[in-house]
């Protein structure tokens, strides 16, 4: 299975190379607003991107003068994808109106991006440019070193970002693993994710996605060395430039949470769950360690799940989180000893796995316990594992001849780094 992560390397761009960079961005979301205002044209809104593409890919390279066809489709795929989103919506009965899109970026894939050791290549409106990478030390432990220079990862694609004056590419990096499974997920009547919290991995699934807290931690050092130089000047100039970091390091921190926050629900939809259950947030701090800023992202990214997933009619819950890093999510045997970091064995069967993946799954089970019926007719619910359902009184049912029924498939799943 693929292990995926997501890294943010700042650009060293020049006036000329950021004009082009600028036309890029506007012609990039014309396309995608061509390509949508195509598909609400008709009675029914089109979804698919292969009719989107045979219907608007000449006109929209000759509407561009030969906008590069790499952007034309990755644009197509943008506004394929946000038709759905609103469709989606009208199917569970929200109000949704056409899309558009105004936050500058540019989607790129291997034809139209290639990395290098110190810069990057970026096709644009007119030939490619390139931009040098604005890096910390190459030596130090930041997601750079981890995903982006590391021979086990290979880069796939990016996202560039321009806010505030800075060019931002988010570089998508992937690499195989040998992952369990023998723990997969579908049901019939209604699933939950199990969604555990912390500070070595912000976010970790039940699926077995795990969301690194490698990009939150950078930055949060990175901001506090800021702070703490600018303190020492002590003068009227550097109050206001602490400031102005306090602001940056927010909107940061906040684009990271909304990313993560998308990806779940993301999650939550192509799996047709029905409940994401996090851990009781009240006492977070005390249980795991975590500082006050990793408690506001804990807050902000269950609050953002909360009212992103309540748009397709999935209900977002907390529950009792005691225990649920001690306790076997296949035997149910609960013990101190269990759990060593991040490391969990059972005492009692053996049970191996990522203590955190555990800890998720308990979470789902908890929920399950505490609903011991569903919502429709009184229909049991299973916690979605990555490669079956567990049921509340811990009987597994295997993903195979579910999935043979439904046409669903749980065998690759995301890893995103954030």
């Amino acid at each position: 299975m693929e292990v995926r992560r997501t890294v943010p390397v700042a650009l060293d761009v020049d006036s000329d190379d950021a004009a082009l960079l600028e036309d890029t961005v506007d012609m990039f979301l014309w396309c995608a607003q061509y390509v949508v205002d195509h598909a609400f044209q008709g009675e029914y809104v089109t979804t698919s991107k292969t009719t989107l593409d045979d219907e608007t890919y000449d006109d929209v390279r000759e509407a561009t003068g030969g906008f590069n066809g790499g952007l034309v489709q990755a644009a197509r795929n943008k506004g394929a994808e946000a038709c759905k989103s609103v469709v989606e919506r009208w199917k569970n009965g929200k109000k949704a109106s056409k899309p558009t899109f105004t936050s500058p970026h540019v989607v790129y894939d291997h034809r139209t991006v290639t990395f290098h050791d110190d810069y990057v290549s970026l096709a644009t409106t007119d030939g490619r440019i390139e931009a040098d990478y604005i890096l910390p030390d190459k030596d130090s432990d930041t997601p750079h070193s981890q995903y982006l220079f590391s021979n086990e990862y290979e880069t796939t694609g990016a996202e560039l970002h321009y806010h505030d004056g800075d060019w931002v590419l988010h570089v998508h990096c992937k690499k195989e693993v040998e992952f369990d499974t023998s723990e997969q997920a579908t049901t019939e009547n209604g699933t939950v994710l199990g969604v555990d919290l912390g500070v070595n991995n912000l976010a970790v699934a039940s699926t077995g996605t795990f969301w690194t807290g490698d990009e939150f931690d950078h930055w949060r050092r990175e901001y506090e060395k800021r702070r703490g130089s600018l303190q020492q000047c002590g003068t009227r100039w550097a109050h206001q430039n602490i400031q102005s970091v306090g602001r940056k390091e927010e909107g940061r921190f906040k684009l990271m949470l909304h990313r993560i926050s998308n990806e779940l629900v993301a999650e939550a939809r192509e799996n047709e769950y029905s409940v994401i259950a996090f851990e009781d947030l009240t006492d977070i701090r005390e249980r795991t360690g975590a500082s006050w800023g990793h408690k506001w992202a804990f807050d902000r990214l269950y609050e953002y799940v909360e009212y992103k997933a309540e748009e397709y009619g999935i209900t977002v819950e907390q529950v009792d989180p005691e225990n649920t890093s001690r306790r076997c999510s296949k035997c149910g045997f609960t013990h101190p000893d269990n759990r060593e970091d991040e490391d969990f064995e059972c005492l009692n069967c053996g049970y191996e796995n990522h203590a955190d993946y555990n800890a998720a799954k308990n979470i789902g089970l908890r929920y399950l316990r505490r609903n011991q019926t569903g919502g429709d007719g009184g229909a049991p619910l299973g916690v979605r594992l990555n490669s079956g359902t567990l049921n509340v009184n811990g009987g597994y049912s295997p993903a195979d001849d579910e999935s043979a029924r439904t046409g669903v498939h749980a065998e690759s799943h995301r890893f995103s780094g954030g």
